[in-house]
């Protein structure tokens, strides 16, 4: 079964809204923020919210299982140099996994953080410690570390990066992966290739701690290290290439992601911008490229 949604809003209707907003891309999965990615402000959840959005879910198949919830990008384990920022991360993961609790999700993707004036090793074990006191045996979320671009001082650009991260998890069953296509590109890896990595992890971590992957295009070459979404078929990785990953057999269970920009009104004028999700999921669906694919998402949108 195609597993297939994309980035929602968790606004004033929280989880409710973000379940309206996948559906209107005819999506059977979605990934959300809690609050702001950018921020750390958070309000509580609304149990009732909540509780029509699991309605709304079971009317139209959606498994809760299947939905992803990320973490902020500004919370950093990997740097220790100032301990009340790096005790601050450690308070609000907790809190994120608790609040994934109280949602029902059971998967919370986390970059794994930047190496800050700092080795890369001395960057990895500061993860290792922080996710060694935030992960609970008794908790029901999976921390899923996402493959990085490797831009700065990233960590979690490469394999053995994640497979030292792992080995040092004293609850590895609160522990798992999350692949992104654009960022494994971006670190060098070659999608037109996948079946090779896909061996690797598996010798190196096992397939089995794949648990979600994003699927992105990428505005640049392969090992630019620079993190830039393109959207499905207009970068460098391309249609097909992405196509293999999303219908991998050896993938099929596992949910899949879009992160892909929103689309300007016009090539010049951005003060507009369009979810291209409703239409990158029917070509997906369909599997063939649309090459009206922007326009498709204008004329739809600009009413």
């Amino acid at each position: 079964m195609l597993i297939l949604g994309s980035h929602v809003h968790f606004n004033q209707e929280q989880l409710l809204g973000s379940v309206k907003e996948a559906l209107s891309y005819n999506a059977n999965t979605f990934m959300f923020y809690t609050g702001a990615p950018q921020n750390t402000v958070r309000k509580p959840i609304n149990d009732n919210l909540s509780l029509e959005a699991l309605k709304l879910m079971k009317e139209n198949n959606i498994d809760l299982k299947n939905i992803i919830c990320h973490a902020p990008y500004i919370v950093n384990l990997a740097n220790k140099n100032d301990l009340s920022k790096w005790n601050f991360s450690i308070d609000f993961i907790k809190n994120e996994l608790s609040r994934c609790e109280n949602l029902g999700i059971t998967k919370l993707v986390l970059h794994p953080g930047s190496a800050v004036k700092i080795t890369k090793k001395e960057g990895l074990d500061n993860i290792i410690d922080g996710l060694n006191i935030i992960l609970n045996k008794n908790s029901s979320v999976k921390i899923l570390l996402e493959t990085m671009a490797g831009k700065g001082n990233e960590c979690g650009s490469t394999l053995d990066e994640l497979k030292y991260i792992l080995d040092n998890i004293k609850e590895k069953n609160n522990i798992g992966i999350c692949l992104d296509t654009c960022h494994l590109n971006d670190s060098g890896i070659e999608i037109s290739h996948f079946d090779d990595y896909l061996k690797e992890f598996d010798q190196k971590i096992g397939i089995d701690k794949i648990y979600c992957i994003h699927i992105n295009d990428s505005k640049n070459i392969i090992a630019s290290h620079k993190d830039r979404h393109e959207n499905i078929g207009l970068g460098t990785i391309g249609f097909e290439n992405l196509l293999n990953v999303i219908y991998h057999k050896k993938l099929e269970n596992i949910p899949k992601i879009l992160e892909t920009p929103y689309i300007g009104k016009t090539n010049l004028d951005k003060e507009r911008l369009y979810p291209p999700y409703k239409f990158e999921i029917e070509m997906i669906k369909n599997k063939k490229y649309d090459s009206n694919l922007l326009d498709k998402v204008r004329d739809f949108y600009k009413n």
